[in-house]
């Protein structure tokens, strides 16, 4: 396969003389129908509207990405040198084991994904996805085919459009904002519709993966490889690391200063953890927000909060208890930030162009009456169906749609619970595809987006049942 047919295609399939696409098929979907809906509509303006500002959209947010790559990759760069993604990944090698079974369970692309889930879970979107972009960049070096998602790539990225919500803080923050008597009530609800999406997603990317139609295409032609985390070691290699150095540990053992320095470091912000979640232990009087909340609400809430303060400051201690120099290895990660918001840049410009035309020819609202008498008789509330349809596509229009119902309905009306949980349970999938793909490279991306559509379709149809049983 040359290079062209690797740019015109997104799966080429065994020998049968077609190539199935998917992704080049709904990108130029939604361009053709943006033209068409607006142009009947009378609202080509608005899809050219649209259309530059997706353009400017996708720049303003790789540009803002820039410094909290540089940030997270330094401080991954530590974590790395000094041994403890490796102990982490080490620890959990069962469960990894399962999940990715085509990744050693030695290579930092296990420390980087399970670092990226935790800070999913915990809703730290900020650490989240400089560290999916690390561990992309990690999972490249596997992979024999340039271009091409792998199956560990399509599991994580499943994984990520689905990922366990401990607490959905937007939407809670939406709910609170709008004079909600109990914001915090969608947390279990998310909870649960998460779970119920994370499980159809490891389902469905093992079963995808598996089907002849999203296997690749054995290339002829080498490829080009033009993305910023491959080495020049060949095929066989490829067990290797992005930097040999980090195969193993330093040498230098943890000095006793560092050891008395982690458990200081430790208690301390165990006792900030307790004074958060349980202030009456200290004598301390709550917030009228925080007493009407329960202990599990708290606890979430203050990880929230002391998760990210906590990691910056015990990386850089434990590694220089292992006798790293912290500033120099902090710099050589960081320097990899640029490079990589200067690759996804093309990937979500095309994205974000194509989903503002059709947002502003008002594909949404056609695509919300086409379907609301095949919703309607299933008890799906209509009000939800544009939020639902949004979701994948884009952020920022979700959270309007959700702000919206909630300021329309009232926030405590059954269906403004919903559209929370709808909010807190799902993902918008093409965005993460467009950006942690584009960070590496893939153009081919298999059966990832399948499986990600798939799990938040669960997600919606989970939070509308469970909120119909939780909330009556």
């Amino acid at each position: 396969m040359t290079r062209a047919d690797t740019d015109n295609s997104l799966f080429a399939v065994g020998d049968r003389g077609y190539t199935f696409v998917v992704l080049n098929y709904i990108w130029l979907a939604l361009v053709l129908l943006a033209v068409a809906i607006g142009g009947w509509n009378d609202r080509l303006k608005d899809v050219t509207d649209g259309a530059f500002d997706g353009a400017k959209t996708a720049v303003t947010i790789a540009l803002g990405l820039i410094g909290i790559m540089a940030l997270w990759l330094g401080v991954m760069r530590l974590a790395e040198r000094a041994g403890l993604v490796q102990r982490i990944a080490r620890g959990l090698r069962p469960v990894m084991r399962r999940l990715f079974p085509d990744v050693p369970p030695e290579h930092p692309a296990m420390g980087s994904m399970l670092m990226n889930m935790a800070a999913n879970m915990l809703g730290l979107g900020n650490a989240a996805t400089p560290l999916g972009l690390r561990a992309m960049g990690d999972l490249e070096t596997l992979n024999p085919r340039p271009g091409v998602a792998t199956n560990a790539m399509c599991t994580f990225l499943a994984i990520n459009t689905s990922s366990v919500q401990l607490i959905p803080a937007t939407a809670i923050a939406i709910l609170a904002a709008s004079g909600s008597t109990r914001p915090t009530a969608i947390v279990g609800t998310a909870l649960l519709a998460t779970l119920c999406a994370a499980t159809v997603a490891i389902v469905s990317v093992r079963f995808f993966e598996k089907l002849s139609i999203f296997q690749p295409r054995r290339q002829t032609t080498p490829v080009a490889d033009d993305s910023p985390h491959r080495s020049a070691t060949p095929p066989a290699a490829k067990i290797a690391f992005d930097d040999a150095s980090l195969a193993q540990p330093p040498a230098t053992c943890l000095a006793p200063w560092g050891l008395t320095a982690l458990v200081l470091l430790s208690v301390f912000f165990m006792m900030l953890f307790l004074r958060m979640a349980a202030p009456t232990l200290f004598g301390l009087s709550m917030a009228p927000e925080a007493a009407a909340q329960n202990i599990f609400v708290r606890s979430v809430n203050a990880l929230s909060i002391l998760a990210i303060p906590f990691l910056l400051s015990f990386f850089p201690v434990y590694a220089a208890a292992r006798g790293v120099k912290v500033y120099e290895e902090f710099v050589e990660g960081a320097k990899e930030g640029f490079g990589v918001i200067l690759k996804i840049i093309p990937f979500l410009v095309t994205m974000l162009v194509a989903i503002g035309m059709f947002k502003g020819a008002g594909g949404i609202d056609l695509l919300s009456r086409a379907l609301s008498p095949i919703l309607t008789p299933l008890h799906f509330p209509t009000d939800l169906l544009p939020l639902a349809l949004m979701r994948p596509l884009s952020g920022s229009a979700t959270l309007a749609l959700l702000t919206d119902i909630v300021h329309r309905l009232g926030p405590d009306n059954i269906v403004s619970l919903t559209a929370a949980t709808i909010y807190g349970s799902t993902e918008t999938t093409f965005y993460v595809a467009a950006v942690y793909f584009g960070a590496v490279g893939i153009k081919q991306t298999r059966h990832a987006i399948p499986a990600g559509l798939l799990a938040d379709l669960t997600g919606v149809i989970a939070s509308v049942i469970i909120c119909r049983a939780v909330f009556g």
